[in-house]
């Protein structure tokens, strides 16, 4: 079986090169993109200012930095930018290089693979499956004894979908500041949800949190390597401006960053698009039953195969076949090949997987 099902999602031009499929063809639901694709005003504004290439950009990128604090309500003070989320992930936990961490998962392997480079040890935190993947926060407390020295998690989750609502975020914190304990918090996926459920306002109370998000998904632009991170901490503020390379956002980016984040218009349409047809399909797939979907508060469902008669490869395999890329989930932590996850698309789209799925599973 090709490792093509176990790679990153919305890894086109490795799927084109193995199965002979022109990408452009490739209905991509394994990278979470926003179908509605980058917002059409900013990219008449980049069009007429491509000039900007031609000086540095701003060292202090303020005009980007105002954008975000009035996007996400932050003091723009507090607002670090970066080259995407990753370089973010990277920088912080080099700058507050621990010892020990705990990661939340099923997780992004990025957080490990980082924490892995710079010699700390970890272990995972394990949203259990019969628990269908909620955080326990009484365990999870448990579990951040004197000893650790940073926890990660991504909330909403990727790739189960489940959410950190405030309240829990303020009593694993709280536990947190008591043990020394450093929080970073990714929220790649937080603009998708229905309800607030970002831990960005805690930023103002909590000086041991860092907050990350990406443009990628949300903005559909993966292409431009923008991501911003917030904290009110001092100590993180030095170490971070210590460890970031000067210029890493460059002059596009930061362009189409000071743009983007004003679209209001563009943010509400992807809102009612994705909440609409993810309870879509969410509840489409409940009436398959070989599979067992798990609720999601991204943009995104994860869902089980309950028949030993296909496995996740095989499904991907008839998938592709048809020109629909989803993710094989057994490369995340704790889970194995009876679990799939795909990203909410157009409304036609979605409703052809939804078909297929169903014709696979009549089948078996």
């Amino acid at each position: 079986m090709s490792k093509l099902v176990t790679v990153h999602g919305g890894d086109l031009d490795a799927v084109e090169r193995h199965y002979g499929i022109k990408k452009e063809e490739i209905s991509d639901f394994s990278g979470n993109i926003n179908p509605l694709g980058f917002p059409e005003n900013v990219y008449e504004k980049i069009k007429n200012n491509l000039k900007v290439i031609e000086t540095y950009p701003d060292k202090n990128y303020l005009s980007l930095k105002k954008s975000i604090s009035l996007y996400t309500g932050a003091n723009s003070e507090n607002v670090f930018v970066g080259n995407g989320s990753t370089e973010l992930i990277s920088c912080f936990i080099k700058s507050v290089s621990p010892k020990k961490t705990v990661i939340m998962g099923p997780a992004y392997s990025e957080y490990e693979r980082e924490v892995k480079l710079i010699g700390s040890s970890f272990e995972y935190f394990e949203l259990k499956e019969k628990d269908d993947f909620r955080l326990n926060t009484e365990e999870l407390l448990l579990s951040l004894t004197p000893d650790v020295d940073l926890f990660i998690a991504c909330n909403p989750n990727n790739p189960t979908g489940t959410p950190i609502f405030p309240s829990e975020m303020e009593k694993i914190l709280d536990h947190c500041v008591k043990n020394n304990i450093y929080v970073m918090t990714d929220e790649t996926y937080n603009e998708f949800s229905d309800i607030d459920i970002s831990s960005i306002p805690l930023t103002n109370k909590y000086e041991n949190l860092f907050v990350i998000r990406g443009t990628s998904k949300f903005f559909a632009s993966p292409g431009i390597r923008l991501g911003y991170g917030i904290t009110k901490s001092p100590l993180f503020k030095e170490l971070l401006t210590k460890t970031q390379d000067p210029w890493s956002v460059n002059s596009i980016a930061s362009f189409a960053g000071e743009n983007m984040f004003l679209e209001k218009e563009f943010q509400q349409e992807t809102k009612n698009l994705i909440s609409k047809e993810r309870e879509k399909a969410y509840n489409e797939l409940l009436t398959i039953k070989e599979i067992k979907p798990y609720y999601s508060y991204a943009n995104f469902i994860l869902f089980k195969i309950l028949t030993d008669k296909i496995t996740a490869s095989e499904i991907f395999e008839i998938l592709i076949k048809k020109k629909m890329l989803v993710r094989n989930a057994s490369s995340f932590t704790f889970l194995d090949e009876s679990f799939m996850r795909f990203c909410i698309l157009s409304p036609k789209e979605n409703e052809m997987l939804i078909s297929e799925l169903k014709e696979i599973f009549k089948n078996l």
